[in-house]
């Protein structure tokens, strides 16, 4: 049996014709699935104002998997902190850890849009062994194909983007400084938080929650150097952010410092995959991939997940293309053995400890089928 863990990260996909309730219950279906399969955490992303995606609470959706599952751990791939306290995020994750301890993963991210640190210095993709390849902006690193970076520039300046942005927060109110925030929550967990004049704050539940703490990342800026200074598990996001998956790795590796919770860095990568019994079969599931990608890019919203006949009448142009290139060249669809081979050369090129997989389908059932494939595959070698 592989050895390398695999988990799940699910963003509530709704499909062409079908409702939000009816994919949450997808979802909590799948997690139950999931379980049995062998999978070993079952995530929940966050996103807002997206018809097509219905995850739009980390915290209440693993609230209701957990109860409707036993072993597996469930968990935030990730919150978004830019809109959050520390307070009400320990709040709600010790909520749920008092009804489910030692199951729940609290995985933070810093959210789009904040701006980088005054002088952060540029990063370039790094290699994670002297005994590894890579080709910078290039096609390849260990067999893995690395794109070009991404620029998310015009996205984060759309008018959509700045009303998910003021709907989000409170008007006039500023995000905490995100590694400060990180340090915050760790205290609110730990039951050592002091205020600036030296007041104590407890949390009941929260302080000493049994929870697993994880940072998410697509490059090796803030948010893998707070993973790493902290001593905090990260997870890489490939699936995202193909271009910058070395440099973020790499950049948290860099930063690592032993902790109370480990004593070498710990990583897991994110990848996007459709898996049949045939390569042209799965090739049909995923094509929906591209026309979904690029109406997360244009701003507009990710659109409910087309039929490979609804997505295959949509108008699609070069332009189009080469807006969501890196995302569609870096899915994984094929086989079992094909999916399988190509996650082990992300593993290897990364030097993940576990890898994390998301897989939209239009019908619920292909879903299931993939992932079940892919696990029965997966624990075969």
């Amino acid at each position: 049996m592989n050895a390398t863990p695999l988990a799940v990260l699910d963003l509530v996909p709704v499909s062409s014709g079908s409702s939000a309730p009816e994919a949450l219950r997808n979802s909590i279906d799948l997690a139950q699935q999931a379980e049995r399969l062998g999978y070993t955490r079952y995530w929940f992303a966050e996103h807002h104002l997206n018809p097509g995606v219905a995850g739009t609470s980390p915290a209440v959706l693993l609230a209701l998997t957990a109860s409707a599952t036993s072993t597996i751990r469930i968990g935030s791939g990730a919150v978004q902190l830019g809109h959050r306290t520390a307070l009400s995020t320990v709040e709600e994750f010790g909520l749920i850890d008092a009804l489910h301890p030692g199951r729940i993963d609290l995985g933070l991210g810093r959210s789009a849009g904040r701006p980088p640190k005054p002088g952060a210095p540029v990063r370039r993709p790094a290699l994670v062994g002297a005994e590894r390849t890579a080709v910078v902006d290039g096609r390849t690193a260990n067999g893995l194909r690395i794109p070009p970076k991404f620029s998310f520039a015009g996205l984060l300046s759309s008018p959509r983007f700045v009303l998910h942005q003021e709907l989000l927060q409170q008007r006039h109110a500023e995000s905490q400084d995100y590694t400060e925030q990180i340090g915050d929550i760790l205290a609110l967990l730990a039951g050592t938080y002091r205020s600036a004049n030296g007041e104590e704050a407890h949390i009941v539940p929260g302080e000493g929650a049994d929870l697993e703490l994880w940072i998410l990342g697509s490059s090796g800026g803030e948010s893998a150097e707070a993973a790493g200074a902290n001593g905090l598990r990260f997870a890489a996001n490939y699936h995202v952010s193909p271009g910058t998956v070395l440099e973020a790795a790499e950049g948290y590796r860099a930063a690592f410092r032993p902790s109370a919770v480990l004593d070498r860095p710990y990583v897991t990568v994110s990848a996007d995959v459709v898996v049949a019994e045939d390569e042209a079969a799965a090739r049909e599931l995923a094509a929906g991939y591209g026309p979904w990608v690029r109406s997360i890019r244009t701003a507009a919203g990710a659109i409910r997940f087309p039929t490979p006949a609804e997505a295959r009448a949509l108008p699609w142009s070069d332009a189009d293309r080469e807006l969501v290139a890196d995302r569609v060249d870096t899915q994984f669809v094929g086989t079992p053995g094909q999916v399988a081979d190509q996650l082990e050369r992300l593993r290897d090129a990364t030097g993940a400890d576990e890898l994390v997989v998301t897989t939209i389908t239009h019908d619920h059932a292909d879903r299931v089928h993939s992932y079940r494939l892919l696990a029965e595959e997966w624990a075969r070698r």
